[in-house]
Parts: C-alpha cells; sequence; structure tokens
C-alpha cells in the first residue's frame, strides 16, 4: 500500500509540474516600453473618448495576447473605422475604411498573429448576448504614439477594438460603451 501512495504521489507531482510549465509557456509579459511625446496641435483623434500620448509617460507594448480559447477574456473597446474616425488609416487587412454600422474589429497584435486572422469572423459574447464580427484591422500593441497611430498608445494586449455595429448589437447602451469585458473565440 504504501508504494502505491508513492507512486500517487509521484503522479500528482508530475502533472503538478507539467501543467505549471506549460502554464508558463502561455504566459504573456511586455515586450518593451515606449516613450510618449505629445502630439502636434490637432493631430490625436480622441473621438470615441480614444487617449493621446503623454510626453514623458512610459506605455508598455506586447509582441503577444493570451492564448485563445473557445471563450478568451478580453476588453471590448469603441473604434470607427470610417474614413476620419479614430482608427487612423486604412484597415491594415484590406487597405479599406469600413461603416460604422458594419460589424468590424481589431485585435491586439498577438490575436492578430501577423494577419493569420484577417477577414475571418470572429464570435463577441457579452451582455447575454452574441455577435459575430469580421477581423479587418489590428490595434498595433508593439508600437504607438505616432502618426501612423493616430499619436494614440500601444494598445493592451487583450483588445478586441469594435465598430459601434457591434456595441450595438450586444444591446450595450450607448452611454455605456467604452470598455466592456466580453469573451471571444474564431468563429
Amino acid at each position: 500500500m504504501k508504494t502505491f501512495t508513492v507512486e500517487a504521489f509521484l503522479l500528482v507531482l508530475f502533472t503538478f509540474a507539467a501543467y505549471s510549465s506549460q502554464a508558463r509557456l502561455q504566459s504573456c509579459n511586455p515586450s518593451g516600453r515606449i516613450r510618449g511625446e505629445n502630439p502636434p496641435p490637432g493631430q490625436c483623434n480622441q473621438e470615441n473618448d480614444s487617449d493621446c500620448c503623454k510626453a514623458g509617460d512610459y506605455y508598455t507594448t506586447y509582441t503577444c495576447s493570451p492564448p485563445v480559447s473557445g471563450t478568451t477574456k478580453a476588453v471590448l473597446t469603441l473604434n470607427s473605422f470610417q474614413k476620419g474616425g479614430d482608427g487612423g488609416g486604412p484597415s491594415e487587412c484590406d487597405g479599406k475604411y469600413h461603416s460604422d454600422e458594419t460589424p468590424v474589429v481589431a485585435l491586439s497584435t498577438g490575436w492578430y498573429s501577423g494577419g493569420s486572422r484577417c477577414l475571418n469572423n470572429v464570435v463577441i459574447n457579452a451582455n447575454g448576448r452574441t455577435v459575430i464580427a469580421m477581423v479587418v484591422d489590428e490595434c498595433d500593441s508593439t508600437m504607438g504614439c505616432d502618426e501612423d497611430h493616430d499619436y494614440q498608445p500601444p494598445c493592451p494586449n487583450n483588445i478586441v477594438d469594435a465598430s459601434k455595429a457591434v456595441w450595438k448589437a450586444l444591446g450595450v447602451p450607448e452611454d455605456n460603451w467604452g470598455d466592456l469585458d466580453i469573451t471571444w473565440s474564431d468563429a
């Protein structure tokens, strides 16, 4: 009986060590920081309450995002993909602008995965509802505070940046648009 107890203990210990090792491999640590500079006057688009970089502030950058599962936790933010909107230039995936009435999203750099999710759909769950949206852009977690990024800080590594159509489909009252805890998955 002692042999069984020792074997059981070793099995539990081995399982725990393997699980801990796997969890460490899936972690996503910051990759660096960038120093903010004040944007030229009138150059930071603050539509949808977007932040502007500030001189002397440091912003964390990431090249990764948490692992994707059937229910990946994320923060939904609001973005305009229209020309002149706070999303900056045309979308990375197709070089086009998209109407605020179209359910489209940008994903943090790690989830964007070099464009591998471009023009594919994702399923977003929140507020007791589900919506399908197409990935059209990257919410850059590696760079920011420059003209290409509309003088906005880098995105955190857990962002699904969504058009107004996504927020409407989720039934979120307009005065609560901005940041919302969600889950998402590939469609």
